[in-house]
């Protein structure tokens, strides 16, 4: 991994890493390496060649459920999904839903739609009625597969809330106020109601017209259509739907594998959510890439139950953020487990202390676990570590520029800073979006000639190793998920108790921050932190509201009018000691 990134200039000189360093200038500028090579593939043509290629092989595996296929079972079942699904009359372009815990039918429904050429959407399960109506809307829908419930979570329940007309409906003909555009929903149940389908039933509304036209689809399939939505908190506003293609999708799921030297050989545990790029496009699609086996412990992350099926599946890798490390590592203490079969994963969304990665080397038997970063408009990783990086390398950067990208970091006026010199972290390349569906300023605001502006502020080494040091914004990470302010502010003003409000994050010790909410309320009404809350339960997602409320009767400000939210939040961790 020594020749990783190549740094651009007319003064070059080959340093003892073995990458390309400017002598002249040291600028904040590095590119990666050309190879591996680019894959020009669609993702059914990708499923398709592996089960070719290995047809007897387990492919995925759902504990849970207790479900095991082959690819070539994998390919067989999901070809019959999609020829259900073409009969209800949804083709290339068109916008799918999907809303669900961790579940086979998630996957089969991720690769039916891609067969089809239909844009997956992915809605996020902590989603409440305000969330899911913006989303729904924002992309215009027109079918949506979901779970029946999960946890807290009734899906069925909000659907048939938002659109009441499903009770008097027939299956695939809803004609809604409130979602115009949708018209079909698949229940992950065989009893759900009046006005839906069961998920079972799709696959046997195929006929044998539908099954033989399946190949002319092939024909107009394209590495560079849009085959994904994925929805990104605003700094503005609404969630934003970030477009991927299938060749930004692909391409960074084969480079992920490729740089923890994942084979066919490999079994991957991915208790990561599949509705975030980690688990659908690193985990299913790196997986799919490799011909290894995908294993998902269970609907949702749980510490105990993923250890288990290290075990007993004999796994090679896991993904996870810090915490769930943290979680598997306490478990570990009170329930050993025989780990010998692991030697790698990736660890992503916050960085990660050098004494939990030391027991993550030695107890969970991990020594090759790489870090990575990026961002959902990234694909979604931009920088990866290499499976033999220095401890410190681990914790205190995420690693060195992916193959085929350029990055680099620049001040407030756009110019590229020096190496060593904090500022904002960009990227250009393959893995950048193609724009945020239907939001053409915000995709304007984002990407500046072809780079994508992270909001992060970096700062690199000589070799090319970034360290993320803060934000340009005040986007909060809670436990791996980001969260913006100004989402859960424009929230909480609809409230007609509320005059202002202002949210920022803490530091936490269980999630890395938590999110804290100031708030002015309007004259002469009585409001408390309780009433505030109950009014956000099953509208927004459970980990963005806020962990703590406080009234106030005005907001420091700067002396423009603007919120100073750092002397907030000290005021607050001062309070709350």
């Amino acid at each position: 991994m020594s020749n990783q990134n190549d740094q651009l200039s007319e003064d070059v000189t080959t340093s003892n890493t073995g990458s390309i360093v400017d002598t002249a200038s040291k600028l904040s500028y590095f590119r990666g390496t050309t190879d591996p090579l680019f894959a020009s593939i669609t993702i059914p043509r990708l499923l398709w060649t592996t089960a070719n290629k290995f047809p007897k092989k387990e492919a995925l595996v759902f504990l849970e459920q207790n479900i095991r296929m082959s690819y070539e079972e994998l390919e067989k079942t999901v070809e019959e999904l999609a020829a259900g699904i073409h009969t209800l009359g949804m083709v290339k372009g068109d916008r799918i839903g999907i809303w669900s815990p961790n579940r086979c039918e998630w996957v089969l429904t991720q690769f039916a739609a891609a067969r089809l050429g239909l844009v997956l959407v992915n809605i996020n399960p902590a989603y409440r009625l305000y969330e899911l109506e913006y989303a729904l809307n924002k992309v215009g829908c027109k079918a949506i597969v979901c779970a029946k419930s999960f946890k807290s979570s009734d899906y069925i329940g909000m659907l048939r809330e938002l659109a009441p007309e499903l009770d008097t409906c027939e299956p695939g003909q809803l004609q809604s106020e409130k979602l115009p555009q949708l018209r079909t929903v698949v229940v992950m149940d065989d009893d759900s109601g009046p006005g839906v389908f069961s998920f079972n039933q799709l696959s046997k509304l195929k006929s044998r017209a539908n099954l033989s036209r399946m190949p002319d689809i092939n024909q107009d399939l394209n590495p560079e259509d849009p085959i994904n939505i994925q929805f990104t908190s605003g700094t503005t506003g609404q969630p934003k739907g970030a477009t991927l293609s299938h060749f930004n999708i692909i391409n960074n799921a084969r480079f992920c594998t490729s740089l923890i030297d994942m084979t066919e050989k490999d079994r991957l545990a991915i208790p990561v959510p599949l509705y975030h790029c980690f688990g659908m496009a690193m985990g299913v699609l790196g997986v799919l890439s490799k011909g290894a086996t995908m294993i998902f412990p269970g609907e949702a992350f749980n510490p105990a139950q993923t250890l288990d099926a290290l075990e007993k599946e004999r796994c090679t890798a896991v993904y996870g953020v810090p915490t769930m490390f943290v979680a598997m590592l306490e478990d570990l203490e009170q329930n050993p487990r025989d780990l010998s079969s692991m030697r790698t994963g990736i660890m992503a969304g916050a960085p990660c202390p050098v004494e939990v990665m030391r027991r993550i080397y030695t107890e969970m038997n991990m020594p090759e676990v790489t870090i990575c970063y990026g961002m959902t408009e990234t694909s979604p990783v931009s920088f990866q570590g290499a499976t033999d990086d220095p401890i410190d390398k681990r914790c205190e950067t995420i690693g060195r520029v992916h193959p085929h990208l350029e990055v680099k970091i620049v001040d407030q006026e756009g110019a590229i800073v020096p190496i060593g010199t904090k500022g904002e972290l960009c990227t250009r390349g393959y893995a950048v979006m193609m724009g945020y569906w239907d939001d053409e300023d915000r995709t304007r605001e984002s990407i500046v000639d072809n780079w994508m502006h992270s909001g992060d502020l970096g700062i690199f080494d000589e070799e090319g190793y970034c360290s993320i040091v803060g934000r340009v914004k005040d986007m909060i990470i809670r436990g791996g998920e980001n969260i913006y302010p100004r989402e859960i502010e424009e929230f909480l003003i609809r409230n007609p108790k509320v005059n202002d409000a202002q949210i920022f994050g803490i530091p936490d010790e269980k999630y890395g921050e938590v999110v804290c909410a100031w708030v002015i309320a309007k004259p002469g009404v009585d409001v408390d932190e309780s009433e505030l809350r109950e009014f956000c339960q099953d509208q927004i997602s459970y980990f963005k509201i806020p962990t703590h409320i406080r009234f106030v009767e005005e907001f420091p400000m700067t002396i423009t009018g603007k919120p100073q939210k750092f002397v907030m939040r000290d005021k607050m961790v001062e309070m709350l000691k």
